[in-house]
Parts: C-alpha cells; structure tokens; sequence
C-alpha cells in the first residue's frame, strides 16, 4: 500500500541520512588529520553508528509482517552479526574502540549501506537506475567477506581484554557448579560467523542473478 511504501522510504532514507553522515564524517577526518584521526573513529562517529544497528533491527520485522519481500535469515544473520560485534564485543572493551580494526569495520559497513539504502529509496519510487543497480548487487559480494574478516580480527584483538576483564563471563554459586567464560564464547562464534558468511555470500550471488539477468533489467528499464 501507499502507507507502508511511505514507511518504508522513510525508514530507508533515515537510514542513508546516518550511514552518509558517519561515511563522510570519516572520510573528511582521515583527509584533515590523516592516521590520527583512525585512532578515536569510534568515539567521534559510536553514537550514530549504534543508532543506525539498532534501527536495522526493524528491518527484520519489515520481513516478518510481510512488508519486506527479502528471505528473513539472510538479512537476520547480517543484521545480527553487526550488533553483536558492535555492542558486545567493541562498545564494551575501551580498549578496542582505539584499534585501526574498528576504523576498517565502519569504513565497509556505511559503504555498503550508502549504496544500498540509496538503491533502496529509488527503488521505492520505481526508480531503477542500472549502474546504482549493479553496483548495490555486486558491490557487497567483495566487501562482505572483508567485512566479516574484520568482524573477526576485532573479536580475536578483544580476546585477551575479555580475558583479563572478565566481561560477560559469569560463575554462578553453589549448588549450581555451571559457568560462562566469554572468551570461549567469542571463540565458537567465531566458528558460526565463518560458516554464516558462506550460506550469505551464496545468497548475495542468488540475490544479484535475480535482479541482474538480462530479463529483470529489461523489465526495469522500460
């Protein structure tokens, strides 16, 4: 309905405006102070950045209801890859957030979404312009395996901080003898975020074969 596709480019262009600002943003520091500017990425850019993630959630609802013609676990998985880094693993240990990781990290993720919720947007209004088109479906098929090394050096550099600080691990008291060591955890997710990346990246090739045959854009163009 006309409603729910003025949400929807709402949404999305809410979403262009914070990852074009955070994009920018670093692009304009990098160029003024040059490394220096790497170190304290997250503290100049976090607060937008965490607003965005959060606000991506909604998009696994959009799914859900039926709004959102997209598979739910593909985009659930993106979706919760990013929050669980972002949140638990670099916004809980100050130590990290100063690393050249986090810098990277941003850097492939508000690329990836200027493109996207850009294509989006148009694609609200029956826009589809083809170079934006290739560009949202291939794009995100080199940079996403990036992303998700990133994701994961950021978590093998957090490890020893986990270690020493003891976040989020929890021992519980007698008579329960059961306890939750962190580390150990960040160590098998980093086992379910490689094997999730193989079953996404198959589906970014299925998703650019849907939206760039030769038919599709025909149909789009005319």
């Amino acid at each position: 309905s006309f409603t729910m596709n003025m949400y929807l480019f709402l949404y999305d262009l809410m979403q262009f405006c914070g990852h074009s600002w955070i994009f920018t943003n670093m692009i304009i520091r990098f160029m003024t102070f040059g490394k220096e500017s790497l170190a304290d990425t997250f503290h100049s850019i976090g607060f937008v950045m965490r607003l965005c993630q959060l606000l991506s959630v909604l998009e696994i609802l959009h799914i859900l209801i039926g709004i959102d013609k997209r598979r739910l676990l593909p985009r659930f998985l993106q979706i919760m890859e990013r929050i669980i880094v972002l949140f638990a693993v670099i916004n809980s240990q100050e130590e990290v957030q100063g690393k050249y990781v986090v810098c990277v990290l941003f850097f492939l993720w508000n690329l990836l979404d200027v493109v996207r919720y850009t294509y989006n947007m148009l694609a609200r209004m029956g826009i589809y312009y083809l170079p934006l088109t290739w560009l949202n479906f291939s794009l995100c098929i080199p940079l996403y395996p990036l992303s998700v090394l990133a994701k994961g050096f950021a978590i093998c550099v957090s490890l020893p901080y986990f270690e020493s600080f003891g976040t989020y691990s929890i021992k519980l008291p007698f008579p329960f003898t059961f306890s939750i060591y962190f580390p150990y955890v960040l160590k098998m997710y980093l086992l379910v975020l490689f094997a999730g990346m193989c079953f996404i990246i198959r589906n970014l090739f299925s998703e650019r074969t849907a939206h760039l045959g030769t038919g599709n854009i025909k149909n789009k163009r005319s």
